[in-house]
């Protein structure tokens, strides 16, 4: 069966399933970094709702907004089949006490949030609490989206003979020192997968957030390892989302500006189908 958008077509069985999808998913930013009405964001997912699978409160900025205007947005995600993401937030409630997280995500289901976002390098807490975080996100019938940058600060780096599969690693005082460790990276997102998380993100920084300084050992790594349905990156322009689907095809997670939606999917049709592409050719080594 194909499916047809306009004058572009996919093959169900190939590259471009009907939503929901489980690979080719398109996270769109908002409201944070580009503050929309109600009105404009319905008019987005009008007119290219079909194309975005996700929508991401980021910078916790649904914190800031009244719980009827997150339930609004939620709602309009909803009636468009869009999943709906916290993005960073969590991690600022580890002060509030033990049991702040769990009431954190019993506001988020209320509030009509599908996914709850943690990001690793910010939450900073030993990786069986992370994985107890996790746990917790989908036992309250969320889905759970651990974030994880390449670089670590180096006390977190277990020594050679601590590096097994869940070897407990005694705590050590924070450095300042930061490396970058990619294995590391990968065995703590394994980990997650293995406690039921959905999708891992991978912070931009370091790895993909300018097109000319793509790290394409390590996302070809990463890729190797985790596999492209449990993996997202964030492309921050048109530029990288243009890399990433030439070099890995229309299947490839990518959370995007809300500006870079439409591209985007015309991006992973025209190489579907072995096309011209849309964008100027990008050659990055």
């Amino acid at each position: 069966m194909a499916l047809y958008y306009g004058w572009k077509s996919f093959s169900e069985e190939e590259d471009r399933p009907e939503k929901p999808r489980r690979f080719g998913v398109t996270e769109m930013r908002s409201p944070n970094y580009s503050l929309m009405s109600h009105n404009a964001l319905q008019d987005i997912l009008e007119s290219m709702g079909q194309f975005v699978d996700g929508l991401k409160f980021s910078g916790g900025s649904h914190s800031l907004m009244p719980e009827a205007f997150i339930k609004e947005i939620t709602n309009l995600a909803h009636k468009h089949d869009v999943y709906v993401s916290t993005g960073d937030w969590s991690e600022h409630l580890l002060r509030k006490g033990p049991t702040a997280f769990k009431e954190y995500v019993e506001e988020c289901k209320r509030l009509g949030f599908d996914t709850i976002e943690l990001n690793a390098g910010l939450l900073k807490v030993p990786e069986e609490a992370l994985l107890r975080f996790v746990r917790l996100i989908k036992s309250g019938g969320l889905k759970a989206k651990p974030q994880f940058a390449v670089k670590f600060d180096k006390s977190e780096i277990p020594v050679a003979g601590d590096r097994a599969f869940g070897a407990y690693v005694a705590p050590v005082p924070q450095s300042s020192e930061i490396v970058e460790d990619v294995d590391l990276l990968i065995r703590r997102a394994e980990r997650c997968l293995e406690a039921g998380a959905d999708m891992i993100m991978i912070d931009a920084d370091d790895v993909c957030k300018y097109a000319d300084k793509l790290r394409t050992d390590i996302i070809a790594k990463i890729i190797g390892r985790l596999g492209l349905e449990k993996t997202m990156f964030e492309t921050s322009n048109s530029k990288t989302s243009e890399w990433f689907i030439r070099r890995y095809g229309p299947r490839v997670n990518l959370f995007v500006d809300h500006s870079q939606v439409m591209n985007l999917e015309c991006l992973r049709g025209l190489v579907s189908a072995k096309t011209t592409p849309l964008l100027g050719s990008l050659r990055i080594s």
